[in-house]
């Protein structure tokens, strides 16, 4: 094979990675919707009855009952741990990815604004200057209204 031909395979193989990528992202968004929708009260009510049932069930009685129901908790707590820090990490994902595209856009903008002739740019406004006019009545300060009433 010659460097052309072999180009264009990791060229064709790059982009469908990107594609699958695009696509397992779009598949894993619609999974954590789901999911997270899924998960009504009432079904993990159910779900609590049900695994402290079969908790109950298996488990041997006696003093290794004890034991083993201690277990149970530690694994639940395990798989808790281990799909909270799954949940982080996807939203860092998509906050890295989100602060991605804004930098992008904030390229394209300064990009979009340096290209501008510089008269067709927009003048700041600038607030006009209130002047104040020594004649016009005012509201007294506090001060000066608690001295105005004692010395009457």
């Amino acid at each position: 094979m010659n460097f052309e031909a072999l180009r264009q395979r990791v060229q064709r193989a790059e982009l469908v990675v990107a594609v699958r990528v695009e696509k397992t992202r779009s598949s894993w968004f619609t999974l954590s919707t789901a999911w997270r929708a899924g998960w009504t009260p009432l079904r993990i009510i159910t779900v609590g009855l049900a695994g402290g049932f079969l908790a109950g069930k298996l488990e041997p009685t006696g003093l290794g009952a004890k034991v083993q129901g201690a277990r149970w908790l530690q694994m639940i707590g395990s798989v808790s741990n281990l799909l909270a820090s799954t949940q982080a990490a996807f939203a860092s994902m998509q906050a890295s990815e989100a602060a991605d595209t804004a930098e992008q856009a904030a390229d394209k903008l300064d990009e979009a604004t340096d290209d501008l002739p510089r008269a067709a740019a927009p003048k700041p406004r600038v607030a006009p200057e209130t002047r104040v006019d020594p004649a016009a009545p005012r509201q007294p300060q506090p001060a000066e209204a608690a001295t105005d009433l004692s010395e009457r």
